[in-house]
């Protein structure tokens, strides 16, 4: 890896470099998945490379609205529109958090089974089948309740209300990190034990396990927030998880006390493809975020520079 280092530090010698407006951090939030490590990491690099100052702070995925509003935070380089568009609105209509656009990517996450689970609950993906086979998804700790491995808390996903609401007999158990959700499910993979869980895409999951997404009734806004609409008229949540773009966001000061930072977040963009691999090296190759990092900027310098281009 020193040699990808020493490579990486003749080529950002001449890279085009931005005058910061400040020299005090630009503070970029870390999450506990791979891929936002990785998206935000690659953002604060490129910034360091235009000459600002960043600093790196581990910040609840939901959580982190408060200290954006305040500038005690000031970017966020992933608010996935499936999980995070509630507490993005609210913050958007304090005037004090803004949108810097989308990453590039789009974003899936729902409840999902290996494909050999659809032959123990005939009727899948359709939701409505698992009213039948709830059971079939038990864990001794559940029993007779089927068990929904759910990401960490913090991910927000209101999946405890939509159990409810759908009148599922599942207990959701929440994984304690994103590396623990997917080492259960390769253990039971392997296994072919019971499993259905929280998995998200862009993502290398999907793609290495052969399964499939539950098809829930379709997500609208209304469906979160009147429940007179969806399947139970008396109940929010009765609908899958909305589908969509993931986001950028930050302090609404970071524009005035850093425009050229804005402008280069602004310009960020990622393919699904590229998160993808540089997730896999890291999850399942074992490679360090930094160095995996370190090593697409290498090999893509004419398109980030061209984020901080003037």
């Amino acid at each position: 890896m020193k040699r990808v280092s020493l490579a990486l530090s003749a080529m950002l010698a001449v890279a085009p470099a931005l005058a910061a407006e400040s020299s005090d951090p630009i503070k970029l939030t870390l999450h506990d998945w791979s891929g936002q490590l990785i998206t935000t990491k690659l953002m604060g690099e490129v910034l360091k490379e235009a000459g600002y100052n960043v600093e790196y702070v581990q910040a609840d995925y939901i959580a982190q609205f408060a200290g954006l509003k305040t500038g005690d935070l000031h970017v966020a380089m992933e608010i996935w529109e499936t999980t995070g568009r509630e507490a993005m609105d609210e913050a958007f209509a304090t005037g004090d958090v803004v949108n810097l656009g989308e990453t590039g990517l789009q974003a899936i996450e729902e409840w999902w089974y290996p494909a050999y689970m659809k032959e123990r609950c005939p009727g899948l993906p359709n939701w409505e089948a698992l009213k039948d086979c709830a059971e079939e998804f038990s864990t001794p700790e559940t029993a007779p309740f089927g068990r929904y491995l759910g990401g960490p808390v913090t991910w927000g996903g209101f999946d405890e209300e939509r159990v409810e609401a759908l009148g599922l007999d599942f207990e959701v158990v929440h994984a304690g990190t994103d590396a623990a959700l997917f080492a259960e499910l390769e253990a039971a993979y392997q296994r072919q034990d019971p499993i259905i869980l929280w998995v998200y895409a862009p993502h290398w999951a999907p793609a290495k396990y052969d399964g499939e997404f539950v098809e829930f009734p379709p997500f609208s806004p209304e469906c979160y927030s009147d429940p007179s609409v969806g399947v139970n008229p008396d109940a929010a949540y009765d609908c899958g998880k909305p589908r969509g773009p993931i986001w950028k966001v930050s302090w609404a000061g970071v524009a005035d006390k850093w425009p050229g930072a804005a402008k280069a977040i602004e310009n960020f963009k990622l393919s699904n493809a590229d998160y993808g691999a540089m997730v896999t090296e890291v999850d399942l190759d074992g490679k360090s975020v930094d160095d995996t990092v370190a090593a697409w900027m290498a090999d893509n310098k004419d398109t980030w520079s061209g984020w901080i281009a003037k």
